[in-house]
């Protein structure tokens, strides 16, 4: 569980749900189980061949001794088909559990994001969960906001600068042209209140 600060409140955010983004999660979890299974179901198949090989060397000598070897095969080959199906649901599942963690920061930045472009929301700074992969991601995207925000503060000024030049401008020149100016302040003062809210 990790605290962070969310609209100046303090928020314990922990995750249970380990199926995030289940399309990723799984089919990268089948493609992984898959090269595992196909680089380890060379053992089973060069132990059979092994026991095939001396299977026929004592056929000659001694039949049963070749019966008695048949049969101990034929088992060891189930334990190992077995042992490498529990091995391949076992990587599956360590997959799902350790693609959460890359999973996760992901959703919670698409999530940070959608919020960024609602005016009226302000979702505060992006933090992940500890353990979770990508960390330097949410320091990234938090320096790269806050670098935004100071320039947006700094062109807030500047524009103020500007609307108060056009309008002292506009008690001096001729009707005409104080139209012009009467409509570049409102849009500037547009352009201040997008700012302001944003």
């Amino acid at each position: 569980m990790t605290l962070y600060l969310q609209r100046g409140m303090l928020v314990s955010y922990s995750r249970k749900i380990y199926l995030i983004n289940p399309k990723f999660q799984i089919r990268f979890s089948l493609y992984v189980c898959l090269v595992v299974f196909l680089t380890s179901i060379i053992y089973p198949f060069s132990i059979y061949e092994l026991m095939n090989t001396i299977i026929a060397h004592f056929a000659l000598k001694s039949p049963e001794i070749a019966a008695n070897y048949s049969n101990k095969r034929d088992a060891l080959i189930i334990f190992l088909v077995l042992l490498h199906l529990g091995f391949t649901c076992l990587t599956f599942f360590l997959c799902i559990f350790f693609s959460h963690k890359i999973a996760g920061p992901l959703y919670k930045l698409e999530k940070h994001l959608q919020l960024l472009r609602e005016p009226e929301e302000n979702p505060g700074q992006l933090f992940f969960r500890e353990g979770d992969y990508f960390g330097e991601l949410a320091k990234e995207v938090n320096e790269t906001m806050s670098f935004i925000e100071d320039n947006h503060k700094s062109d807030l000024v500047y524009l103020s600068e500007v609307t108060s030049y056009i309008n002292n401008l506009s008690l001096v020149v001729p009707d005409d042209k104080r139209v012009v100016l009467n409509e570049i302040s409102s849009r500037l003062s547009q352009m201040q209140e997008r700012f302001t809210k944003s």
